[in-house]
């Protein structure tokens, strides 16, 4: 295992009826900006909920972010913040509110060119606005961890960053939010809390078995409960247990001390960015291929999730791992789930495309071993047809 600091300092206040509980979690004196998407939680009671419980306090609101929020629109709140003196912001919807709350937070008092928060590596920020959650996509288990990603229209990049600054103060997680979810919605975090999870367990061994065993009992959670859902969105126990493995998916705690790949999320970003697929939609794609691109350097891996996951425990380790990558496709497409770009009306002339957009983005060297380059990064692009 390797050498490992963690500090997660995000309360999570789990359950039914847990909005209520802002009113104990924002001092009295704060004034509040309430960020959120389009409107989704006005027509499923959360922004109800969310102000009754705010009743006492003074809100302001900034509506809109988009999906794969961009930086453009974000830097909108910034003016918001300092008219009305807000000292304290609140995200109520999915992972791109927020990452693009995240934003807003480190850039509201920062000096300089606010896409330097965003382009360097570590974030240049040295004060962020506190701020807390109130989840209602599962998917990207921002409300527990301090990363963010964040677009730019003006020159089609989808970017990560983080900082330790950046983690919520507190997030509330309420299962009965997701309950009117779309399938496609919720087929997408589920897909993503997948390829979180896969992105730091398929890479190679460390001798880290308590954080295989976590990542292991994720999968199979999201493999068992997803059935469920489908059937029955209104599945509480089902909505909780995917919950809540979507916030494990990236909280950290899976992640310490082993390899992690992250070549999937990059190569997705640039379908995102290019073609307009949706995260869950892109990064599911790239999942399939990669891991079959990258079998021999993954193989001890694969053959252990084939073991564990699928059961799968007769034939050579070629005929496991390829019955372990059909499963995980059967898998994607049971949640009506595309599994190839040509299903989405991509055509395989766009690979130089990606490629040359890889290139400009500086997107080399990926993968646990950082022996993806762009020549490896287009056969993994020709293997999602």
């Amino acid at each position: 295992m390797k050498n490992f600091t963690l500090q997660n300092p995000t309360k999570i206040i789990f359950g039914e009826n847990q909005i209520a509980n802002l009113k104990n979690e924002i001092p009295k004196n704060k004034r509040i900006l309430l960020t959120y998407g389009g409107g989704s939680i006005k027509s499923n009671n959360v922004y109800k909920q969310v102000m009754k419980a705010l009743k006492n306090h003074k809100v302001f609101e900034f509506s809109g972010v988009e999906p794969n929020p961009k930086f453009e629109q974000l830097l909108e709140a910034i003016p918001i913040i300092n008219k009305n003196k807000i000292d304290f912001l609140l995200a109520v919807g999915g992972g791109s509110v927020i990452d693009g709350t995240k934003f807003i937070a480190a850039a509201a008092h920062f000096k300089g060119d606010p896409w330097e928060i965003v382009a360097n590596d570590p974030s240049p920020i040295d004060t962020a606005m506190p701020f807390g959650c109130v989840l209602t996509l599962p998917a990207t288990a921002s409300e527990m961890n301090c990363g963010s990603v964040v677009s730019k229209a003006d020159n089609s990049i989808k970017q990560s960053f983080g900082h330790d600054l950046l983690y919520p103060q507190f997030s509330i997680l309420d299962p009965t939010t997701t309950f009117t979810l779309p399938p496609k919605q919720t087929a997408n975090g589920i897909i993503d809390t997948f390829v979180h999870v896969s992105e730091q367990y398929l890479t190679y061994s460390v001798g880290a078995k308590l954080q295989d065993r976590f990542a292991e009992s994720i999968l199979l959670t999201l493999i068992e409960e997803a059935p469920k859902v489908l059937k029955n969105p209104k599945d509480y126990k089902a909505r909780a247990n995917l919950m809540w493995c979507a916030t494990w998916g990236l909280n950290d705690f899976i992640g310490v001390g082993v390899p992690g790949d992250w070549a999937t999320h990059l190569l997705g970003h640039e379908l995102t960015c290019l073609f307009g697929l949706d995260h869950g939609q892109a990064i599911g794609v790239v999942l399939l291929s990669l891991l079959n691109i990258k079998r021999k350097q993954k193989k001890e891996k694969l053959l252990q999730y084939a073991k564990r996951i699928w059961n799968i425990n007769r034939g050579t380790d070629k005929e496991k791992i390829d019955l372990a990558l059909k499963k995980t496709r059967d898998f994607f497409k049971s949640l009506g789930v595309k599994t190839k770009l040509s299903e989405y009306g991509i055509s395989k002339n766009e690979v130089p495309t990606l490629i040359k957009q890889l290139n400009q983005h500086s997107r080399v060297g990926l993968g646990e071993h950082g022996d993806i380059d762009l020549k490896q990064s287009e056969k993994i692009y020709k293997g999602c047809f």
